[in-house]
C-alpha cells in the first residue's frame, strides 16, 4: 500500500466516476424469479497471461472504474484493519511487510487509470477524473492518518536496530512517509490536511483538463507554399494531420512541442512562426474557459496553507525534505551559479543572430522569440556548415528505437524482442517488446512504446511504470513504457525526427532502463528522490552521437547510407552551440518554480508573478520560459515536480560527471564503468541513500564543473552542495 500512497502523486491522474459498471439481467417471469450476480469487474482481477501477467488493456473502459475503485477501497480498508487488529506485537513481518502486500488492487487500478488519462483522455475520462481524484486523495489520507496503524509502524521503527540493513531502510522509508504525510498531527490538523489535499486534487484535475483542451488546438496553413522552408516529410505529416481532423486540402501545425519547434526552426514565413509561437506559449493563458491562471493561484495558496499545518515554512521546504538537495537554498545556489553565464551566452547568441538578420534583404527586423530558433539555425549553418534539414534524413524513428535498444544491449546485456500483437495494448500504434538478459536468457520485463501524438494524449514525452519490480514474495518483473508525441507520417511514409527528438527518445528510454534493471526486494524501495530520478535518463542521451550508434543506425532513409564522418564531425563541433538558449529557457522555468513555492503565504497573481520574477532575474526578452506557468503541467497537474523542476539541473551535474567517468576510462562503452553504474545507480532503487550510492559508483561526490564545461560556461569556484 505504501507504494501506492507514496507514488500516487506521480501518476498523471488516478480517477473515476459514479456511473454504474454493471447491468443486472432482465428478471425472469414472476413464477420463476431469479437474481443474476453481476459479472466480475475485469479491472479488479489479478493480471494473467504470459510474462507474469499483463495489463488487460483490451478490457479497460471508463465505465468500469467507479465500482472497481469502490471495491478496491473496501479491500484496502480490510487489509489495513487486519494489520491494526493483529493481536501480536508489531513486527517487521506483521506490520511493514503486511503493508507492502496491501493495496495491490488499488495499485493496479491506479496504474491502468494513469495510463488511460495520459494517453487516451476522452471526455468520459476527464469527467471521471474530476469526480474521483479527491476520493483517491481521501483514501490515501485515511491510511496515512490511521492512528493505530501508525502506532504499529512507529513501534517497529523504534526497534529497527535489530533488523538487516535493507529491512531498516524499508522501515525508515515507510515511517518517514507517514510522518511527512501528517501522521503525527492531531485530529483537527489531520482533517485540515485532508480537506486541502482533496481540494488540490480537484484543482489538479481542472488544470489537466484545461491544458489538454488548449493542446488539442492547431494552426491551419491554407497552402503548401505557406510551409516554405519545411522538409517534405513535415509537409506530408501536416497534411495527414489535417485530413485526420476533417480538414482535407489543408495543412496544420499541432499545438505540441514536437510539431511547433520544427516550424520555429525552419519555416521561412515569419508571420506563420509568430502565429504558431503565440498559440503554443499562450496555452492556458487566453482569458477563456481554458485559462488556468485562477486555478494556479488557488493551488499555490492551498499548498502554502498545507505546508504550515504540516510544520513547514513553505511548500518548497516540505517537498524537498525527501530529496538529495534537502534545502531550497541549495537548489537555488546551483541554479544561480549557472544563470548569469547562461544569460551572458544568450546576449552573444542574439548579437550573432541579429548580425545575420541585418545582412538579409527585405525588411529589417529585431530578433523576437519566434525568430530565435530560425536565426540560430542560420548562424549554425554559417558557422559550422550544418543545418537541421541536413541531419533529419538520418534520424528515422524506427532506426532510432532500434538504436536505443542496441545501446541497452551493449551497456547492460539486455535484449529486446518485439511481441506486438501477442499481448493487449490500449491503441493500435503501441509496440510491445519482451526484455531478456542476453547472457542468461532470463526474462527481465516488458517495454511498451507509444510514440505518436493523438487527440486526448497529453503533450511532451514521459515514461510510466505499469508494474514495479520486487522479489519479497517471489519474482515480480517490471513493465514500463515510453510515451512520445511524434507526428505520424502519411501511410507508408517514414517518420523522420530531429537530433533533439532522438535525444529525447534516448532520455525517456533511460527511465525505462532504470525500471527494467531495478533489483529490489520491496516495492517501497523502488522510488528515488525527485532530484535523482532524471539522472539515469539524462546520461543515456549521450550515446546518441557515439560513432557506434550512428554508424549502425543513423542511415539515410532513402539511400541507406550511414551519416558521413564529415557531417558527424560538424555535429560534434557544434555541440555547445545555442547552449544559452537551451539553458535559459529551462532554468527560467526552474527558478520561477522555486521562487513561487518559497512564498510563505502563497498569495499570487500568476500572470503578474511570472512577469515580475522574470524581470527581476534579467530574463532576456528574446526568450520565453520553456514552460510558462499557465501550461506548467510539471507543477500544477499534480504535486510531483512542484518545487522540483530544478531536479533536471541537479541530475545533470551527476550526468555530466558520469560521462567523464566513461571518458576517463578511455571507452564510452566501458564494461567496467557500465557494470558499476548498473550495480550502484540503476539496480538498487532506494536501498542506499542516493548521495552515498553516487559516491560508491564514482568514489566521490559529483563535480559541478563537468556540467559547466559541458555547456561551455566558465567553471569558477564550485557552489556549496
Amino acid at each position: 500500500m505504501r507504494r501506492f500512497i507514496l507514488a500516487g502523486a506521480s501518476l498523471i491522474a488516478l480517477a473515476a466516476c459514479a456511473s454504474s459498471a454493471y447491468k443486472t439481467a432482465v428478471p425472469a417471469p414472476p413464477q420463476t424469479p431469479a437474481v443474476v450476480a453481476p459479472a466480475p469487474n475485469p479491472l479488479l482481477a489479478a493480471w494473467t497471461g504470459p510474462y507474469g501477467g499483463v495489463p488487460p488493456w483490451d478490457q479497460v473502459k471508463p465505465e468500469l472504474f467507479p465500482s472497481a475503485f469502490e471495491t478496491a477501497f473496501t479491500r484496502l480498508r480490510a487489509e489495513v484493519a487486519a494489520i491494526v487488529n493483529n493481536e501480536d506485537a508489531p513486527s517487521f513481518e506483521n506490520t511493514i511487510v503486511a503493508l507492502e502486500r496491501s493495496g495491490d488492487d488499488l495499485d493496479r487500478l491506479g496504474r491502468l487509470y494513469g495510463v488511460m488519462t495520459a494517453n487516451m483522455n476522452s471526455p468520459a475520462y476527464q469527467a471521471l477524473d474530476r469526480e474521483w481524484s479527491p476520493k483517491l486523495s481521501a483514501i490515501g489520507d485515511e491510511v496515512n492518518f490511521n492512528r493505530a496503524l501508525f502506532a504499529r509502524v512507529e513501534a517497529v521503527h523504534a526497534a529497527r536496530a535489530g533488523l538487516t540493513p535493507v529491512q531498516r531502510r524499508l522501515v525508515e522509508r515507510v515511517y518517514d512517509g507517514f510522518v511527512r504525510a501528517g501522521a503525527k498531527l492531531d485530529d483537527t490538523q489531520k482533517a485540515e490536511v485532508a480537506r486541502l489535499n482533496q481540494e488540490l486534487a480537484t484543482l489538479f484535475s481542472d488544470f489537466r483538463a484545461k491544458l489538454l483542451a488548449d493542446e488539442t488546438a492547431w494552426t491551419v496553413v491554407d497552402s503548401e507554399a505557406g510551409l516554405g522552408g519545411m522538409p517534405a516529410d513535415y509537409i506530408a505529416s501536416a497534411r495527414a494531420a489535417a485530413a485526420e481532423r476533417g480538414l482535407a486540402g489543408k495543412w496544420i501545425v499541432v499545438n505540441t512541442r514536437s510539431s511547433v519547434d520544427p516550424i520555429l526552426t525552419l519555416a521561412s514565413d515569419r508571420a506563420l512562426r509568430e502565429r504558431v509561437w503565440r498559440k503554443f506559449v499562450n496555452r492556458g493563458d487566453n482569458g477563456d474557459a481554458n485559462d488556468t491562471n485562477a486555478t494556479i493561484a488557488k493551488i499555490v495558496k492551498l499548498r502554502a496553507d498545507r505546508a504550515k499545518v504540516l510544520g513547514y515554512r513553505t511548500h518548497a521546504e516540505r517537498r524537498m525534505a525527501d530529496t538529495m538537495a534537502k534545502d531550497p537554498a541549495k537548489a537555488m545556489d546551483l541554479m544561480m551559479r549557472v544563470w548569469p553565464a547562461a544569460v551572458a551566452r544568450v546576449r552573444e547568441e542574439v548579437r550573432d543572430m541579429q548580425a545575420v538578420a541585418n545582412r538579409e534583404r527585405g525588411p529589417r527586423i529585431t530578433i523576437e522569440p519566434w525568430d530565435y530558433l530560425y536565426y540560430a539555425e542560420k548562424v549554425r549553418k554559417e558557422r559550422y556548415n550544418l543545418d537541421a534539414a541536413e541531419l533529419k534524413p538520418y534520424f528515422e524513428l524506427s532506426n532510432m528505437i532500434a538504436a536505443s535498444q542496441w545501446m541497452a544491449g551493449k551497456l547492460y546485456g539486455l535484449d529486446f524482442k518485439e511481441i506486438t500483437g501477442t499481448v493487449p495494448a490500449f491503441h493500435p500504434d503501441v509496440r510491445v517488446y519482451e526484455v531478456t538478459d542476453k547472457a542468461m536468457g532470463r526474462h527481465v520485463g516488458l517495454f511498451y512504446g507509444d510514440n505518436y501524438a493523438r487527440t486526448g494524449k497529453r503533450s511532451g514525452a514521459w515514461a510510466m511504470s505499469y508494474r514495479t519490480q520486487s522479489s519479497f514474495d517471489g519474482p515480480i518483473t517490471a513493465i514500463t513504457s515510453n510515451n512520445n508525441n511524434f507526428t505520424k507520417g502519411a501511410p507508408g511514409e517514414p517518420v523522420l525526427i530531429s537530433l533533439d527528438d532522438a535525444q529525447t527518445l534516448f532520455h525517456e528510454f533511460g527511465h525505462a532502463l532504470h525500471a527494467l534493471l531495478q533489483n529490489v526486494p520491496y516495492p517501497t524501495l523502488a522510488g528515488t528522490p525527485r532530484d535523482f530520478v532524471e539522472y539515469p535518463s539524462q546520461v543515456h542521451e549521450r550515446w546518441v552521437l557515439t560513432p557506434e550508434v550512428l554508424d549502425r543506425f543513423a542511415k539515410h532513409y532513402q539511400t541507406g547510407a550511414p551519416m558521413p564522418a564529415a557531417l558527424l564531425e560538424r555535429v560534434r563541433r557544434s555541440d555547445k552551440f545555442n547552449q544559452g538558449y537551451a539553458t535559459v529557457s529551462y532554468l527560467s522555468s526552474a527558478i520561477v518554480d522555486m521562487k513561487l513555492h518559497t512564498l510563505p503565504e502563497g498569495v499570487i497573481d500568476a500572470d503578474a508573478f511570472e512577469r515580475q520574477t522574470l524581470a527581476e532575474m534579467g530574463m532576456p526578452r528574446e526568450i520565453v520560459m520553456r514552460h510558462r506557468l499557465p501550461q506548467f503541467g510539471h507543477l500544477f497537474s499534480s504535486d510531483a515536480y512542484s518545487a522540483g523542476y530544478y531536479s533536471y539541473l541537479w541530475s545533470e551535474v551527476m550526468d555530466a560527471d558520469t560521462w567523464k567517468a566513461f571518458e576517463e576510462a578511455g571507452d564510452v562503452w566501458s564494461p567496467v564503468v557500465s557494470a558499476r553504474m548498473k550495480e550502484f545507480i540503476l539496480s538498487n532503487g532506494n536501498i542506499v541513500d542516493r548521495a552515498e550510492a553516487y559516491r560508491l559508483f564514482r568514489g566521490r561526490d559529483p563535480d559541478v564543473k563537468a556540467l559547466l564545461e559541458q555547456r561551455g560556461f566558465p567553471t569558477g569556484p564550485a557552489p556549496t552542495r
